[in-house]
């Protein structure tokens, strides 16, 4: 391989999984100079091969890729793995949203939730990428089975809703004038460690294969309702020792109660996707009774 073919793949695939918004920053991630990266990209610009706000088209990466080597496997294997590592890279970055998120409640830092904010612009790019990607394999390969490529979509989609929650959580920090209180934090953190586990062990099962994993997710999704009892009633008792003679006063317990929401609904997404995972690689379909009646 060339080493202007292997520059060009780099900066495929930095595109691909890392979702770069400017050229400069490609550039820099990279260590070339923005003009090479400028150079490389303006023909498969033309032609439609990569999209502005830097989107690929598949079926294009693949005879790229394939032409400047290193690729053995079949389409359909290579394109599969392509869309776990979108998922996992997904994951990741949803991850990193839920912990700015956090941060930006234990440190009570308006700035993070602002960060935490943006980093959602990123999380609904990806689905995006996954979506067009599924559909583009889905073309490829006549025989690929659709139901099941269309599970990718699904925990892409319950990544973004992972996603929303972070939002709501961050935002607890940009409406509100109080900190949490210190004994209602303690249980938060334990809620925040756990809806981190929760979508960890999911991953490993969709990515991995790992369905026995359930068990253990289960497991957690109970210390996440335990939890979720233990804080709303220290808030229910805090709330009956204070007067709500300033508005703000009563908003505090309003938008807590809803950070406490957003951490329980992480862990119920956490279960929705192990559902998806199961359902994908045992070929047992998931339950038709909605999450909040079972």
């Amino acid at each position: 391989m060339g080493k202007k073919d292997k520059t060009l793949k780099d900066v495929l695939d930095l595109i691909l999984y890392e979702n770069p918004s400017t050229q400069d920053e490609i550039a820099e991630k990279l260590g070339i100079s923005r003009r090479y990266v400028t150079q490389l990209l303006q023909p498969l610009v033309k032609d439609g091969t990569v999209k502005r706000a830097y989107m690929i088209d598949l079926k294009s990466y693949e005879e790229i890729v394939s032409s400047v080597g290193n690729y053995a496997t079949t389409k359909n294997n290579m394109g599969n793995a392509l869309i776990n590592d979108m998922l996992d890279n997904m994951a990741k970055h949803v991850h990193s949203q839920l912990e700015m998120s956090f941060d930006a409640v234990l440190e009570y830092d308006e700035d993070k939730a602002n960060k935490a904010l943006e980093m959602d612009y990123a999380t609904n790019n990806m689905v995006e990428k996954i979506r067009t990607s599924v559909e583009t394999i889905v073309s490829l390969n006549k025989h690929s089975e659709i139901s099941k490529s269309i599970l990718y979509n699904e925990m892409a989609y319950d990544l973004e809703r992972v996603g929303d929650y972070c939002g709501h959580i961050a935002k607890f920090v940009i409406n509100d004038i109080y900190e949490v209180d210190g004994n209602v934090l303690k249980k938060l953190k334990k809620m925040y460690k756990t809806a981190q586990s929760m979508i960890s062990l999911s991953m490993r099962a969709f990515i991995e294969g790992k369905t026995e994993l359930k068990d253990d997710l289960m497991e957690l999704e109970e210390t996440i309702h335990i939890m979720q009892s233990k804080a709303i009633n220290l808030i229910a008792t805090q709330m009956a020792e204070s007067t709500f003679d300033e508005k703000e006063r009563s908003n505090y317990f309003i938008y807590l109660f809803r950070l406490i929401k957003a951490f329980k609904r992480i862990g119920d997404i956490s279960v929705e996707m192990m559902d998806v995972a199961v359902e994908f690689h045992d070929n047992i379909p998931r339950p038709t009774t909605p999450r909040t009646f079972r």
